[in-house]
């Protein structure tokens, strides 16, 4: 009998988890025969009539695909949680990287062990396809009525926060704050958006798959050019520093605060 109840505790415990994150309406950007996967949140209780923030969140390279489901592994459920849904009402967006491209251009040299010994951000003149589609998708949300334009932000984490570098460097009018996790990208773009875009950084002191060097330079530029930037570094944590990060109370306060109207 304990057997039997402990089985249906664990398949109950998966259906709900299953459940909540249904939340995330499935949906595909079509974009003359190029497609984007992704899932979006409205706030509880939504009205049309109102405007609402947008939050961009971009995965790793771990949950790539065309499910349109294991972007939500990482940072779903932090969204979905009932205090921060209620507390902080946005549309949430998550779209899919496809496994054969990349949210922003990167090359790495590794050393015997498998670890970054060197790497290269070109920032070329044109996105990556990804990239482009999920501009052209973002487009299409500031559009919408409930949409507030003044306050769009992007978050991500590993490729993720490689892309939220990208991003805010391409197209900085748009985005009023960001928020990379264990990214990294090309330095010299932070005089792109330095002024615009507001910015919090997060890594950890000790990964082993993005050195923090990476984020350490951007935090250093930015604050030379004056960014509103703000930067936290785990001392001890390895490449999963989005569970510190997801911690920090008042992420989503700081993230509100910020707009292109102020």
């Amino acid at each position: 009998m304990r057997i039997v109840f402990c089985f249906l505790s664990v398949v109950l415990l998966i259906g709900a988890h299953a459940q909540d994150l249904s939340e995330f309406n499935k949906e595909v950007f079509d974009q003359q025969g190029q497609v984007l996967p992704y899932r979006i949140l409205y706030p509880v209780s939504f009205n049309r009539t109102q405007k609402y923030p947008v939050i961009i969140f971009l995965h790793g390279a771990f949950e790539k695909g065309n499910d349109n489901e294991s972007q939500l592994e990482i940072g779903g459920r932090y969204f979905l949680a009932d205090s921060n849904r209620r507390r902080f009402p946005a549309v949430v967006v998550f779209p899919q990287c496809p496994v054969n491209d990349l949210w922003a251009y990167f090359d790495t040299e590794l050393d015997s062990l498998g670890r970054v010994k060197r790497a290269i951000f070109p920032f070329r003149k044109e996105p990556t396809a990804v990239s482009f589609l999920l501009k052209q998708l973002l487009d299409s949300l500031r559009t919408l009525p409930f949409v507030d334009t003044n306050r769009i932000y992007i978050g991500g984490l590993s490729q993720g926060g490689m892309g939220v570098f990208d991003m805010v460097a391409r197209y900085p009018q748009i985005f009023a704050a960001a928020f990379p996790i264990c990214g990294a990208g090309k330095t010299a773009t932070a005089n792109r958006f330095a002024k615009q875009t507001a910015m919090w950084i997060f890594h950890g002191a000790d990964d082993d798959v993005v050195p923090v060097y990476f984020s350490r330079q951007f935090y250093h530029k930015l604050k030379r050019l004056g960014a509103d930037v703000r930067y936290s570094e785990y001392p001890g944590v390895k490449h999963n520093s989005w569970v510190n990060a997801f911690r920090e109370p008042d992420l989503l306060s700081w993230l509100f605060a910020k707009s292109k109207s102020k």
